[in-house]
């Protein structure tokens, strides 16, 4: 599958000139990532200074790859000239298949390249894009669709929309990717195909997937066991209204909540409930984030703060409170306020300052009772700024894992650090990736 990702020469086909168009979008994506690229329409002699063909039977050198951005009636046409041209990589984006009811075209589709080994991607799909190749073939421009940075989240996604609005909210967070796959209605190439792909690929280090429905149930379960990368997986269609939606949105089979569980728990899948639980975690596996043990230190400088995020550890079912040892209760009762109760939550009071924390921080460093610390800063007060962030993120020795309520994502960007809106997205993170570490 590497030439999807790592193509040198790709051709499009159903490029326009007008510029909001799906063929315009992906070729002018592909030309200014430095891609070969050969744009094929009937309509045109140029496009943004580049020679167009009216098919790829055309084009002499041997490509790659063929991006279908046509209406679906002209598909199988196109296919017969990538068979004729022994082209062996198709990415179709185009619609019209099972997702309206269109079984019949879909398995006329599916038998042509299934008979002459040809491989692809969709149809009905958003396209991919990879961080370090500067392979872009995703359908909504830069404009409006941001893209992410290099990093280590790879993203198999069935729903288009979805994962476009994920790979732009991720970029909005400064998040590091690295390859985000929209695959569709998988007439050839699946999900398993595509996990099996990723737990290969160097860059990635965690693996999200979306998953309407599973194509090849045993294959899936094979491949799943063998992937050493953390797969934190999403399942869309668990209740009869949603299913009934998967089927007629890529034509999936959604199947029952209990099963798919099941199977997930069995594999050791990172099972979260909604699009928000799944970055909020990868984010952390991104960071490399490895915690076996579970002992959480919390320090604050609001109580109810401290008391919010305790229930939630309480509630969690991979982590518990630490308890402070006596060696450092006692240095920490030398220097701080007599207002501060020294246990856990360590509540370092309001008219906490930067100093405050460095000394908090640079004890629970040292106390082998704690595996992880939870660090809320709300520096609305009085005696805090953002410079406090800049203090906290030089802390190493265990895991840091920070609450900044109210923070500037701006100036967040620049830290090291995994940060949070809230306590509790914090800690169900933060249980999602010791349970998975722990089995």
């Amino acid at each position: 599958m590497k030439e999807f990702f790592k193509p040198k020469r790709i051709a499009v086909v159903g490029v326009s000139r007008e510029e909001h168009k799906i063929g315009h979008v992906i070729f002018k994506n592909l030309l200014d990532a430095k891609f070969k690229v050969y744009p094929i329409t009937p309509n045109a002699q140029e496009i943004l200074g580049v020679r167009c063909h009216s098919s790829v039977a055309e084009i002499k050198e041997k490509l790659d790859l063929v991006i279908i951005c046509v209406h679906q009636d002209l598909v199988m046409s196109i296919l017969e000239d990538c068979k004729y041209m022994k082209i062996k990589n198709v990415l179709i984006i185009s619609s019209g298949y099972s997702e309206i009811g269109n079984v019949k075209a879909e398995e006329e589709l599916k038998d042509f390249v299934t008979k002459n080994s040809i491989n692809v991607i969709g149809p009905n799909c958003l396209g991919l894009f990879d961080a370090y190749s500067g392979m872009d073939s995703i359908f909504i421009s830069k404009e409006k669709l941001r893209r992410p940075k290099k990093g280590g989240i790879s993203f198999v996604c069935q729903s288009g929309a979805l994962g476009g609005a994920v790979l732009d909210l991720l970029a909005s967070k400064d998040a590091g990717f690295s390859k985000f796959i929209s695959y569709g209605n998988a007439v050839d190439i699946n999900e398993s195909d595509l996990l099996e792909y990723l737990n290969k690929d160097k860059h990635t280090k965690v693996i999200c997937l979306y998953l309407e429905g599973v194509r090849n149930p045993e294959k899936f379960f094979n491949v799943c066991k063998k992937i050493k990368k953390p797969i934190i997986v999403l399942k869309g269609g668990l209740t009869e209204e949603g299913s009934k939606a998967a089927l007629s949105h890529t034509g999936s089979m959604a199947g029952k909540k209990e099963v798919f569980y099941g199977v997930f728990d069995q594999l050791n899948l990172i099972r979260v409930d909604s699009l928000e639980q799944m970055l909020d975690t990868a984010l952390l596996f991104d960071k490399e984030t490895k915690l076996k043990r579970n002992r959480v230190l919390v320090l604050t400088n609001g109580g109810g703060f401290g008391i919010i995020t305790a229930d939630a550890i309480g509630n969690s079912k991979n982590l518990k409170m630490a308890e402070l040892s006596l060696d450092v209760k006692r240095k920490l009762r030398k220097k701080l306020p007599l207002t501060v109760n020294i246990g856990n939550p360590l509540d370092i009071v309001g008219d906490a300052t930067v100093e405050r924390y460095k000394f908090a921080l640079e004890n629970i460093m040292n106390d082998k009772n704690v595996d992880c610390v939870v660090v809320i800063v709300l520096y609305q007060t009085p005696t805090l700024n953002e410079s406090v962030l800049d203090v906290i993120s030089k802390f190493k020795k265990k895991p840091v894992i920070l609450v900044a309520t109210g923070s500037n994502p701006e100036y967040l960007k620049n830290l090291n650090l995994v940060s949070f809106d809230f306590p509790e997205k914090a800690i169900t993170s933060l249980d999602k990736l010791v349970g998975y570490y722990k089995r």
